[in-house]
C-alpha cells in the first residue's frame, strides 16, 4: 500500500462532523438553530409526527444518528438522554383525516411547521431532513439525507419515531384486530390481511393504496 493509497483510505473512513450544519449556521450569525424531521410518511394509517429539536453544543450524547439505523430499545434510551439534554423539543401531529385531505407530503410540511411553533424558545434557523422548505418565515435550509448528516436532524428523527410509535401502541388497545403495536400501521403482509378481514378503522389513510377496496 502506498502512501496515497493510505489517505484516500482514511479520507473514505473519515466520519463526518455531525455538527458541521449547526457550525456553518453560527458562521452566518444565527444563534438558535433547530432540527427537524418527521416520521411516518409511508404507513396505511395513523398520523405523521414530526419534532423540532434545539441541542446545547455542550450536547454529549453518543451515538446520535439516523432513528432508522437504531434498534427500538437504543431509541427509546437515546429518547429520554435528548429529552434530559435538549434546550427545547417541539412535537406536531397531523392526523389521517388531514392527511387524506391535503396529501401525505402537505401533512409531512405542516406537522414539521407544527413542531417549531412549539419550541420555546423559538429558533432563528432551521435545518430540515429532505428536499422541502416548511411554511415558516424562518430561514431554513433542507439537507437530503439530514438525518444521518445533522446530530439536531438526528436527534429529532429519534424524538418522532418514538413519539409515533408509542402512539401507534396506544391505538392497538382501540383497534387490536390490526396489530398496530408490531407494524405501527406499515404495509405489512399481516396488516393488509386484517385490512381485507376486518375493512378499515377511523385511523387508516382511505387514499393510500390498500386501505380501501
Amino acid at each position: 500500500m502506498t502512501f496515497y493509497d493510505a489517505i484516500l483510505i482514511n479520507t473514505l473512513n473519515m466520519t463526518p462532523d455531525p455538527w458541521n450544519f449547526e457550525k456553518k449556521g453560527i458562521e452566518k450569525g444565527f444563534s438558535c438553530i433547530a432540527g427537524i424531521d418527521e416520521a411516518g410518511r409511508g404507513p396505511l394509517a395513523g398520523p405523521v409526527v414530526s419534532a423540532s429539536v434545539i441541542l446545547p453544543f455542550s450536547f454529549s450524547v453518543p451515538d446520535i444518528k439516523d432513528s432508522k439505523k437504531l434498534t427500538p430499545k437504543k431509541r427509546a434510551c437515546l429518547y429520554e438522554k435528548i429529552y434530559e439534554q435538549a434546550l427545547s423539543i417541539g412535537i406536531g401531529i397531523v392526523d389521517s383525516i388531514e392527511i387524506d385531505r391535503i396529501n401525505i407530503l402537505q401533512a409531512s410540511l405542516m406537522s414539521m411547521a407544527m413542531s417549531v411553533e412549539n419550541l420555546n424558545p423559538q429558533p432563528d434557523y432551521l435545518l430540515i431532513d429532505g428536499q422541502f422548505k416548511i411554511p415558516s418565515d424562518l430561514p431554513q435550509q433542507p439537507i437530503i439525507r439530514g438525518d444521518s448528516l445533522s446530530i439536531s436532524i438526528a436527534a429529532a428523527s429519534i424524538i418522532a419515531k418514538v413519539t409515533r410509535d408509542r402512539l401507534m401502541v396506544e391505538y392497538h388497545y382501540y383497534y387490536p384486530e390490526f396489530g398496530f403495536f408490531q407494524h405501527k400501521g406499515y404495509p405489512t403482509k399481516a396488516h393488509k390481511q386484517a385490512i381485507k378481514e376486518f375493512g378499515y378503522c377511523p385511523i387508516h389513510r382511505l387514499s393510500f393504496k390498500g386501505v380501501l377496496p
